[in-house]
């Protein structure tokens, strides 16, 4: 940038040669404090819309990866939540979790036959050599007074990223983003999306099979207060808060079914999914929350309404996907889950397809 700066009048470049990198190694994977303020406000906001669950004296459980930015959003949430509630000192113990939090690190098959191989990403790859990239790697460099041979989509990317940064985290338009239009936004969000598409989401079954293991725990907690309340016991854990990041997020909505396509993303389909479904900064933005709450009902007809669960995703209702509804009775709910609830095991679905020797012998 420096060296297109100083050979032509070519006032992007030199704005951006000037551009001060405020970015250190040692804010890496740490919680920005924007990030902090976040779940701050995230747990208030909660604890105005569900009172009762977190009124004085109620058990919070609090687990979380061990990734410090996790740590550092559970402390933060239980900070939002202020000195008022008696959650046993103001620092509550948080468990660390790795299993269900980051269930993905110890999927074998996942690790192996996508995380690790480049191939997985064949679609994201093509799709940096396509036409609609090759576009927007073209006016970049015209703006920036380069010959394109030295750009690539990943350098691109990385100038996007950079812009989108600035604005979450500091709050301010980046010289960054006056190098794209909107068009080459949604071009860039398309190639970001066909990633998380191939790694986190549809593209491979693994992908969401692999967070079976939190599904099902998160049903076991649900089971374990609908016993507890039928038998007139207090709940044991009324609110129960994990800490993980979009990786986790994202493949136990897809195991769900939510935001699925007609047909995949690929690199050759820009155009026809310009209304897709499958929008990861939308499904998965910065402090991405999917909340289960289970209501119990004193006046109902019949047993099976007595207790009736909502799902909110970034705190807007949900709608269950066997009825289009936003409420559904718990036993409805299992019901239509009742393949992944009992079918769905994460040793069997994680272990690696045997190689069968003799086969590669003959080869």
């Amino acid at each position: 940038l420096r060296r297109a700066a100083g050979a032509a009048a070519c006032p992007a470049a030199a704005a951006l040669a000037e551009w001060p990198m405020w970015y250190e190694e040692s804010l890496d994977g740490r919680l920005a404090p924007q990030g902090r303020r976040d779940m701050e406000q995230l747990a208030r906001r909660m604890a105005a819309r569900f009172p009762a669950l977190f009124a004085a004296r109620r058990r919070l459980a609090l687990a979380s990866s061990s990734k410090h930015r996790c740590l550092q959003s559970g402390a933060a949430f239980r900070r939002g939540l202020g000195p008022t509630l008696d959650f046993g000192g103001d620092e509550v113990e948080i468990e660390v979790n790795d299993s269900l939090m980051r269930f993905f690190d110890h999927c074998a098959k996942f690790v192996v036959l996508v995380e690790e191989n480049d191939t997985a990403m064949g679609q994201v790859n093509a799709f940096k050599e396509g036409p609609e990239m090759k576009r927007v790697l073209e006016k970049v460099a015209s703006a920036l007074c380069l010959p394109v041979e030295e750009l690539n989509a990943d350098l691109v990317q990385v100038a996007f990223l950079t812009c989108s940064y600035e604005l979450a985290i500091k709050n301010v338009t980046s010289p960054w983003c006056s190098l794209f239009s909107e068009e080459d936004a949604k071009v860039l969000e398309y190639l970001n999306d066909l990633k998380q598409y191939w790694k986190r989401g549809y593209g491979y079954d693994i992908n969401s099979r692999s967070s079976c293991i939190l599904f099902q725990d998160i049903f076991q907690h649900l089971d374990k207060a609908v016993e507890e309340s039928k038998s007139s016991k207090p709940i044991s854990s009324p609110l129960i808060v994990q800490v993980g990041h979009a990786e986790t997020l994202q493949p136990l909505l897809a195991l769900m079914g939510y935001f699925k396509d007609k047909e995949p993303l690929l690199a050759t389909n820009y155009a026809r999914q310009a209304q897709r479904k499958f929008r990861s900064g939308r499904i998965v933005p910065y402090a991405a929350n999917l909340v289960f709450v289970l209501y119990h009902c004193d006046h109902v007809n019949a047993s099976q309404e007595e207790y009736r669960v909502q799902l909110l995703l970034n705190e807007k209702l949900l709608p269950f996907l066997h009825s289009n509804e936003t409420t559904s009775t718990y036993t409805d709910l299992k019901d239509y889950y009742k393949d992944i609830l009992e079918n769905c095991h994460f040793k069997e679905e994680c272990e690696l397809p045997q190689v069968n020797v003799t086969a590669v012998d003959e080869l």
